[in-house]
Parts: C-alpha cells; structure tokens; sequence
C-alpha cells in the first residue's frame, strides 16, 4: 500500500512523498516524522462516507437521526443538564477506562475502543511535537465526553453524543456530511434559524455559539468547569475538534473572533493526528500510562466532577 508522509503541512499541501511498504507493516512510523496511512482501519480512504464497506448504511442512518434531532431546545436543555456536572466524581484515566466500552458509531474509519484511538493520538502528536505536553494530553482526553454513552449518566443514544458537530440556530451548511438530512430537523424552516447567521452575529466567536450537543461540547464543560490549566488552544481542540465543516470546508469562519482563528491554528494540527492515527496500530497502555498520568497531575485536580 501507498503511505503519505506530511512534513507538518496542510493535508492538501505540496510537501508530500509516496513510499511503498508492505500490507504487514501496519504501525506508524514515528520517528521524526508523523507517517500517515493511505487507508483507514477498512482499507478505505478516510472519511469516504460513500464507501461500500460494512460500516456505510449504520453511519448514514445515524446521521439521519442526528440531523433531525439537534435543534436549538435540544442542546440548550443538553448544555442545562449536563452542565450541572452532577453525575460523579473520578479521575481522567479512570474515565479513560471507562470509555474503553465502547465503539464509535459515527466513525467510518473506526471499530476499536476508544482508549486505542485516545493513545494512538497522543502518541502520534508526541513524537513531533515532543515540547507541547498540553497538546499530548489534550489528544488523550479529547474523547472523554463519550462517557455519556455510559448507564451512570444517562446512557444517551449514540445520534446525542459523537458524529460531526455543527452550530445551531442558524442555516446548516451543506458541507456537513449528509446534509440533505436536515431538512427534517424543525429548525430548519424557522426563519429565526435558518439564515447565515440566524441567532448570531459577525465574529460573535465561537465561545457565543450553541454547537450540535455531544462529547465534544461535554468535555470541554467538564474541563473548564473543573478549572484545568489546559491552554485555551486545549480546550479550542477539546470542543471544535469534531467540528469538520469550520476547518475542513470553511464553513462558519464568518461568526470566528481573533481568538478563534488563533486557536484554530493549533487544530488543523491536531486534525492530523486525530484523524490519521485511525488505523492498526496497537499501543502498549502499561508503557505509556505514567507519563500520561504525569500530565494529568500537571493539567488537572486529581478528581473531577461529571
């Protein structure tokens, strides 16, 4: 198979090369340089929702439910909910293994558990950038919020916690991956939401914008209300980085502040390495777990409210 090699440039940048290696060497490369597989866990490019793999109907239908039921009421009574941070107290790596449970449904790229996907990440972004451990950490834990898909804080259905995420209360994009979806969705003939900027307005920032409910919005209230010391880049990464029609397609750039776009530069480096790191690759947990706990001391109280 064909491997990519991206010498930290844009996915779509010149400063590329081919190199052929065998179908059995199915780790990354990861000295110096992120190597980034041609083909995700299926053998299929990533992100090819049009794919005929085993995973194609399951994930178009649960973009179809998702797309009906992010409104505007919804996240907000989402955000009032688990804002309370009321459902228990433990640590981040207890809430790693939690997460080990469970599969992503969304994920066209992906059938490991979790934790798998959470150290191929931190890892990956480790070995380039080896001076920022905020970013390490944060590729650890920029998961965690699918723990909502656990009993202990409601069990909520897959469509509620992962997928791609969007802005409600104002037009959906059609960048967003099966768009024509949400034309069932009842904001979508609401004139008060169905415009570019709807409930908006110019460079309002993010930080002002109700995001389709999920993981992403979840542990970023989680992080911030438990007083981490991530840098605002960290928690930029925690909330948007599911956010593929912002720093894919472009989409929504018009309601960004200056912090906004400073931060997102960060991002689009994390995107890498939270994409591309979907293959497989096994990590020994035992070898990596006291530096990443190192981290967690650094960033983190010992317990946090969920």
């Amino acid at each position: 198979m064909t491997i990519l090699i991206d010498h930290h440039s844009d996915h779509n940048g010149d400063n590329t090369e081919e190199k052929n290696v065998t179908e059995e060497e199915t780790e990354l490369v990861l000295d110096g340089v992120f190597v980034a597989p041609h083909t995700n866990s299926f053998g299929h490019t990533f992100r090819d929702y049009d794919a005929q793999s085993e995973r194609r109907r399951s994930v178009e239908e649960f973009y179809k439910t998702n797309h009906i039921g992010q409104t505007v009421d919804f996240v907000r009574r989402m955000r009032e909910e688990y804002g309370k941070l009321n459902r228990t107290e433990m640590s981040i790596w207890e809430c790693c293994e939690l997460l080990n449970e469970f599969v992503d449904e969304s994920d066209p790229d992906l059938d490991e558990p979790q934790i798998e996907h959470l150290l191929q990440t931190a890892e990956a972004i480790r070995k380039d950038y080896p001076d920022e451990d905020w970013l390490h950490l944060t590729g650890l834990i920029h998961d965690l919020g699918k723990v909502l898909l656990h009993s202990s804080f409601g069990e909520l259905p897959q469509w509620a916690v992962v997928g791609d995420t969007y802005p409600v209360g104002c037009a959906f994009d059609e960048s967003i991956v099966h768009h024509k979806y949400f034309k069932e969705n009842p904001d979508f003939n609401n004139p008060s939401y169905n415009t570019k900027y709807g409930i908006y307005t110019e460079g309002c920032g993010l930080d002002n914008v109700f995001m389709s409910w999920g993981h992403d919005d979840y542990m970023y209230l989680v992080a911030k209300e438990n007083k981490t010391t991530l840098p605002s880049a960290g928690l930029f990464i925690i909330r948007y980085h599911s956010f593929y029609a912002l720093h894919k397609s472009e989409a929504y750039k018009h309601l960004m502040n200056e912090e906004d776009r400073e931060n997102m530069k960060w991002l689009k480096v994390f995107n890498k390495y939270d994409l591309y790191s979907k293959s497989k690759v096994r990590i020994n947990v035992e070898e990596v777990k006291p530096y990443y706990l190192s981290l967690i001391n650094k960033y983190f109280p010992a317990k946090l409210k969920w």
